[in-house]
């Protein structure tokens, strides 16, 4: 059985660091805390969990801080976890038998990072992330912001999950760290493009954020997966600031990369049943049903309803536009089968029977 140490990095996470701390103190063999500067009762907390807690000055640097951390783990393996996440008790368990079937052969340990769920609670958009690392491989934390841990060798992709559970942060954090670096005059990498124009869209600079996700693909250098995620958020800013002909574009370039992703058909899907083509609109839709995830180790951010219940609900808009009802109420029946509670498609459900009975009232619901 291999010997886990937990490093975290923490600033006032009181609020969520106990939560935390409980879902995996079961599993691991010791608790590292690096704590860059709590005003709170974030120490404390973790003192409570007979963690080891150590401090570091901050240097707006994210990297810097995690490879500190990383430096005081004493037990075989490594592994990592933001305050705001949280094992659920199923995974709890998955990981300790996992402790017991990994031998010292594997070099780093995959797990699903759940970001975000419905109200149904099905996840709704994922990733993947290495999560557990052999310690004298030595691997490094790069990046300032939006660091990532670079590994390589004997990967094992298992199937436990770790669970995003955020209460918020600081919206701007994140971009005043980018500015600085840009008023130092520091050159970015085209990583630190991509992410510093997601920093400019999540707060609201929708112009700025086209320049730098332009300059980011103009590099040649990314990564496909964060390409892809580009495109897509393009797409979103230039729907933002009413610009259809350039949202549409920067779905179809995303095409450029890849083979059509489902969440870019839907997208297409939308344009189409929103100008009234119905016909097209059908056509991508029924394209996000069939589109091919070559991205088959779930390293890219997946939006998980563009490939199952959405463009199902959509067709069931677009065939009952058409009068075809039958078809209609075969796409809303699959649409249910993902959200069987959903109030849509039971509206829908009740409304179809109706038609398909020859009487004439209401509408299908439109996402």
């Amino acid at each position: 059985m291999i010997a886990i140490s937990l490093c975290m990095i923490v600033k006032n996470e009181e609020k969520t660091l106990a939560r935390c701390l409980s879902s995996i103190a079961p599993a691991v063999d010791e608790i590292i805390i690096v704590d860059t500067g709590s005003t709170d009762a974030t120490r404390e907390i973790a003192a409570d969990f007979n963690a080891r807690v150590d401090s570091f000055a901050w240097v707006d640097d994210f990297a810097a801080a995690r490879n500190f951390a990383f430096s005081l783990a004493s037990k075989p393996y490594i592994m990592w976890l933001d305050a705001d996440d949280v094992l659920e008790v199923s995974e709890l368990h998955k990981l300790k038998a996992l402790k017991h079937q990994l031998g010292d052969t594997v070099d780093s340990v995959s797990m699903d990072y759940h970001l975000s769920f419905d109200e149904f609670g099905n996840v709704v958009n994922k990733l993947r992330r290495n999560r557990i690392v052999k310690r004298e491989r030595g691997f490094q934390w790069i990046g300032a912001v939006h660091e990532y841990l670079e590994v390589y060798g004997n990967i094992v992709h298992c199937d436990v999950a770790v669970t995003h559970k955020s209460l918020g942060h600081d919206s701007d954090r994140n971009l005043t760290m980018y500015e600085n670096r840009l008023r130092r005059g520091e050159i970015f990498t085209p990583r630190d493009l991509f992410y510093y124009a997601n920093e400019l869209k999540d707060n609201g600079r929708y112009d700025s954020a086209i320049r730098y996700y332009d300059k980011f693909l103009a590099t040649g250098k990314g990564w496909i997966e964060d390409n892809i995620l580009a495109c897509g958020r393009l797409a979103d800013c230039y729907h933002e600031l009413n610009e259809p002909r350039n949202m549409m574009d920067s779905v179809l370039r995303s095409f450029y990369y890849d083979k059509p992703r489902a969440e870019f058909c839907c997208r297409l899907g939308y344009y189409f049943l929103q100008r009234d083509e119905l016909q097209m609109a059908v056509y991508w839709y029924k394209q996000a049903l069939h589109a091919e995830n070559t991205d088959t180790t779930g390293w890219g951010f997946a939006n998980i309803a563009c490939s199952t219940w959405l463009p199902q609900l959509q067709l069931c808009v677009c065939y009952d536009r058409l009068g075809d009802y039958e078809a209609a109420h075969l796409h809303n029946e699959q649409a249910a089968s993902y959200r069987p509670e959903d109030e849509r498609m039971i509206a829908n459900r009740e409304y179809l029977s109706q038609r398909l009975s020859k009487r004439d009232e209401g509408g299908v619901v439109l996402v």
